[in-house]
């Protein structure tokens, strides 16, 4: 019975109502069935066999992925399939790249007087040389042809203190070399000889782009066995080393190079150090030769070593701002004076002097990375080559224990009128306490022709002088 006698307060529904509402609501959601027309079904059953036949055949004679390659990093090394299918084929691809347009260097010397005979090597290296002996062996790669003329890019320690250079091709072929520039901060040069019957040019990559575990390549000469290969990887992109550009122990200057485990042994010098696509990343340059230490190895970044290249090229050098002053870190004379007074009869002077002018150099244990822009004084060298220290003390204020000490003054610094035994402690506002300060900072932070203040101290009282710096000219 209705709790209201109106039907339309009324709660009950019929069954009828109830029924037809909930078919009304349903109706929507309902899916429609599909009907199969025998067209339909020819039409289905034609895909689905196409797709099963495709399958089939991926699965039994493998999909072609295509001679592309994907590299996750741009300008990083591809890793992929070449044109054989094997992928280890990519290293004897790059090599076969690369290894026509490698030389080795032959450093010819004069004879020194009253040596027998002409030397080991004067014949082997084109012996009709009078007077010349076979005195060092580099490698070296060809980077360009122009006009005629192949140009080689190699260490310049390679070619140190040569009298005649050779480079020897890949065929055996001889042929004579000139030096058309060298930098010893860099430690490297550029050669030129005729392009005869030479097309093979090893092309620049780009050594920013090198990963630490990267595949590279060394090509070169080590120990006259010429067209030799080694391959590592890159132990770490960027390794900042310090080196003696003066060849005596201490260390003048600082260098960015590519740390590698390939083999690097003596005459791998100046050779390329490649990637797995055949471009030239590096130019191995040293080792650490250093008893019980393997696969330690260094090499130029070819992104450094290009704008050097350019600047040889162009000039012969690299122009660099010029101070003009011969130099010894006073902390390395205080440690000599104070050796000497525990040694009766001895001076300052006794032991090496880590001297240099305002430029730098490689690692004691580093092998090699040799020379400075002037490096001792001259007269100041003793038969073994070190610099003797002036006897005169040195005056300073108590509490100065680093600065470096001028042995002697040239050009521009001499102008200004600096002299033996000055310290300078600062340049600009720059403080200086080292020869490495110095031309880091001289290098890194000023041009020829910009003017520099220049804070020293002699005879115990502060000075200071203000001069441009200069172009160096050749001794």
């Amino acid at each position: 019975m209705s709790l209201f006698d109106d039907d339309f307060y009324s709660t009950r529904v019929s069954r009828r109502a109830r029924a037809s509402f909930l078919a009304r609501k349903e109706a929507p959601f309902r899916r429609r069935r599909l009907r199969w027309t025998p067209a339909k079904l020819v039409v289905a059953s034609s895909v689905a066999g196409a797709a099963a036949a495709v399958l089939l055949f991926g699965l039994f004679a493998g999909f072609d992925r295509g001679d592309h390659v994907v590299s996750a990093v741009a300008g990083v090394t591809k890793v992929g399939m070449n044109e054989s299918g094997d992928p280890l084929e990519k290293t004897i691809t790059a090599a076969a790249k690369v290894r026509p347009a490698v030389v080795s260097i032959i450093n010819e010397q004069a004879v020194p007087a009253g040596a027998a005979g002409g030397g080991s090597g004067g014949s082997g290296a084109g012996g009709d040389d009078a007077g010349l002996q076979q005195a060092a062996l580099g490698s070296g790669f060809i980077f360009e042809i122009v006009k005629g003329k192949a140009h080689i890019l190699t260490n310049n320690h390679v070619i140190a203190d040569a009298a005649a250079v050779k480079a020897v091709l890949s065929n055996g072929d001889t042929r004579e070399a000139k030096i058309i520039g060298k930098d010893d901060i860099t430690d490297l040069a550029v050669l030129e000889m005729d392009a005869s019957g030479i097309d093979a040019v090893a092309k620049f990559g780009e050594s920013d782009d090198l990963r630490a575990g990267q595949w590279v390549m060394a090509i070169g000469n080590p120990l006259g066995l010429s067209d030799s290969l080694s391959m590592g990887i890159v132990s770490k992109t960027k390794r900042i080393i310090p080196v003696s550009l003066s060849q005596d122990g201490n260390y003048d200057w600082e260098q960015e190079v590519i740390q590698i485990d390939a083999s690097i042994n003596q005459g791998n010098s100046g050779g390329p150090l490649i990637d797995l696509d055949g471009n030239v990343v590096g130019i191995n340059s040293m080792k650490i030769a250093d008893y019980g230490v393997e696969g330690v190895g260094f090499a130029i970044p070819s992104h450094q070593a290009q704008p050097i290249v350019d600047s040889l090229l162009k000039y012969g050098k690299v122009k660099r701002p010029y101070l003009g002053v011969y130099t010894m870190d006073l902390a390395q004379y205080l440690a000599q004076s104070a050796a000497a007074d525990d040694s009766v009869g001895s001076s300052p002077g006794d032991g090496k002097s880590g001297g240099g002018d305002d430029d730098g150099g490689s690692a004691g244990g580093l092998e090699p990375g040799t020379g400075g822009e002037e490096g001792a004084p001259p007269g100041a060298g003793g038969d073994d080559g070190t610099i003797t220290v002036p006897r005169s003390e040195l005056k300073l204020p108590d509490g100065v224990k680093d600065g470096v000490v001028v042995l002697q003054a040239v050009g521009p610094a001499q102008e200004a009128g600096l002299q033996l035994n000055d310290i300078i402690v600062k340049l600009d506002n720059q403080p200086i306490a080292s020869t490495l300060q110095l031309r880091k900072y001289l290098y890194g932070k000023k041009k020829i022709g910009d003017d520099i203040a220049v804070t020293y101290y002699r005879d115990g009282q502060k000075a200071a002088a203000t001069f441009k710096l200069e172009e160096k000219t050749e001794d």
